[in-house]
């Protein structure tokens, strides 16, 4: 199987029929809370990497040790390590509270710096200065890197190597939990510099159907449970304003815990369905990536009038060039087919 047309931009005169100028293929995974494949679209066993998908799962060998009740972390730190945060005043106190309790500061996270992601998605222009660490979308995932190698001792410098004891505590709670011997997954070095991993794209799917189940997982039940209600309570830790996945799991009410990757790639858990859904698109263009998750919102009957309201926006958003007239725009072209 492969990636199959999901979406495409148009181009249009004012009162003329709108073109197909752009095409993006990409698949879609549904599954159950059992892994098994309910709907798709393309190539549901796509080999995807995680890329930012994955944080709350790197975050697993953490929790799973209680550091989180070692240093004393709260709700809302716990969001911010499961976090690709747009750097306002609430990400970088969130995640410097975490540095500060236990026992570091900025200069020991080794994700890099970065200009806050809030001026890509407000449209606003970022002031000319230098920015830190601290920063970067990925901090906290880092602040967290950082406080499991506190609890556990290991040395702090290098922790984003692949050789690392942190490292190679995710890479094994990771396969353990997604059932795949850790040499079937795929390592790559993600844009924070620490490994990322690909999965099959309905693998991926299963994770987040577990991680909407929260508490009642059978294997991993109060981790999943602590992270799960951690980002669903507070979604605008996770991302920020304006971004995806606050909408999406302001819409869910609760219900839904989302979380988005870079090169397009986003995941939900839909815990009233016990439902997992993860799409890619196979070019990495994530413009095209949010009309059609609202479309797999919609083709799965879960939008009611009320969450159309709050999604609009991605059901089929306008095109406009530098002088703000429309002259195009993205829609969807494909229909989830039922696992045979």
């Amino acid at each position: 199987m492969q990636p199959i047309p999901l979406a495409a931009t148009t181009r249009a005169y004012p009162d003329t029929d709108n073109i197909i100028e752009n095409v993006h293929a990409g698949s879609v995974a549904v599954v159950d809370v059992q892994g098994r494949l309910l709907y798709s679209a393309g190539d549901p066993h796509y080999p995807t990497f995680t890329r930012s998908a994955l944080k709350p799962f790197q975050a697993l060998p953490f929790i799973l040790s209680d550091g989180h009740a070692r240093f004393g972390l709260g709700r809302d730190e716990l969001a911010l390590l499961c976090a690709s945060h747009s750097g306002e005043d609430m990400h970088l106190q969130g995640v410097q509270s975490i540095l500060d309790k236990i026992g570091l500061d900025p200069g020991h996270l080794e994700c890099g710096c970065a200009t806050p992601l809030f001026y890509e998605f407000t449209g606003q222009r970022a002031p000319d200065r230098e920015w830190t660490p601290l920063h970067h979308n990925c901090s906290g995932k880092h602040s967290g890197f950082l406080a499991w190698c506190r609890l556990h001792g290991a040395p702090t410098a290098g922790y984003v190597k692949r050789s690392h004891p942190l490292q190679q505590a995710i890479r094994s709670t990771l396969a353990d939990a997604v059932g795949m011997p850790a040499e079937s997954m795929p390592t790559g070095i993600d844009g924070c510099s620490a490994p990322n991993y690909a999965m099959p794209l309905s693998r991926l799917a299963h994770l987040y159907a577990r991680l909407g189940q929260g508490n009642a997982d059978p294997q991993l039940g109060a981790a999943m449970g602590d992270l799960c209600d951690a980002m669903t309570a507070r979604p605008d830790l996770v991302s920020g304003t304006a971004r995806t996945d606050l909408s999406w799991m302001t819409a869910g009410g609760g219900d839904w815990v989302a979380k988005v990757g870079a090169d397009a790639v986003q995941t939900i858990g839909i815990r009233s369905a016990g439902l997992g859904i993860a799409v890619k698109i196979a070019d990495g263009n994530s413009r095209a990536l949010h009309p059609v998750v609202y479309s797999v919102l919609e083709q799965l009957g879960l939008l009611d009038d009320a969450r159309r309201a709050v999604l609009e926006q991605y059901r089929q958003p306008l095109i406009r060039n530098a002088r703000g007239a429309v002259a195009g725009d993205i829609r969807t072209l494909f229909t989830l087919a039922p696992a045979a």
